[in-house]
């Protein structure tokens, strides 16, 4: 026997089905559904979307039990393994992912199924309870506050520095985003940071000239 035959033997040997006894596949799965289930919950009270999907919702917490089930098939047979590396190769999932939280939670779901399916349940464990401890602790961290947008029309042009010196006065911080001069009056759109939006409001819109003033939120999150 040459040293070909001894790996050819112990790579077959190593795909044996024998060894895969029924309790351990029921083991895997039920560890890896109890850990699905524990996902699904947290997913679920940590979730802050405004449009819920229960569809994605399900599928990405089910999606952990079906890939123990394939770690657990690859592991009884070389061919198969080598067939769902092919497989899998092929496959495109076209489903956008809106919420980057998602992206964390489908890579939980996916990662829990392989180690799982390896049998490292310990780790899998531990793994729940650490992502869960971070998730809490770094959505208490409060966000800064995203800065508004200020859109004022005018009809008198040099009503400008006025409206100026009123952003100045009621904001931290201002940068002018776009200013657009008609033969009517001009516009301006102002990128503010304030905590005084309804004094700012008011006081501009006593200005002689003033047409509109308004000032729209933006809902994301700014890093601090």
């Amino acid at each position: 026997m040459n040293y070909g035959d001894v790996i050819k033997k112990s790579v077959l040997e190593g795909f044996s089905y024998s060894d895969m006894s029924s309790t351990r596949i029921l083991v895997t799965l039920g560890m890896t559904l109890a850990l699905a289930v524990y996902i699904y919950l947290v997913y679920r009270l940590s979730c802050q979307s405004t449009f819920y999907c229960k569809s994605f919702h399900v599928s990405m917490s089910i999606i952990s039990v079906i890939t123990a089930g394939i770690i657990l098939a690859m592991q009884s047979s070389i061919v198969i393994s080598l067939g769902m590396v092919g497989a899998l190769s092929i496959v495109r999932f076209r489903t956008a992912i809106k919420d980057p939280m998602d992206l964390l939670f489908l890579f939980w779901s996916i990662g829990t199924g392989i180690i799982c399916g390896a049998g490292l349940y310990k780790v899998a464990i531990f793994l729940a309870v650490l992502v869960t401890v971070g998730i809490c602790l770094l959505d208490m961290l409060p966000a800064r506050k995203s800065p508004y947008l200020l859109i004022v029309n005018t009809s008198a042009k040099e009503a400008e520095d006025e409206i100026m010196n009123c952003v100045k006065e009621y904001t931290k911080g201002y940068k002018t985003k776009s200013k657009n001069l008609t033969g009517g009056g001009m516009d301006l759109i102002i990128e503010i940071r304030t905590r005084q939006e309804k004094e700012l409001v008011n006081r501009i819109s006593e200005l002689d000239g003033i047409t509109a003033v308004s000032i729209l939120a933006q809902e994301s999150d700014v890093r601090s």
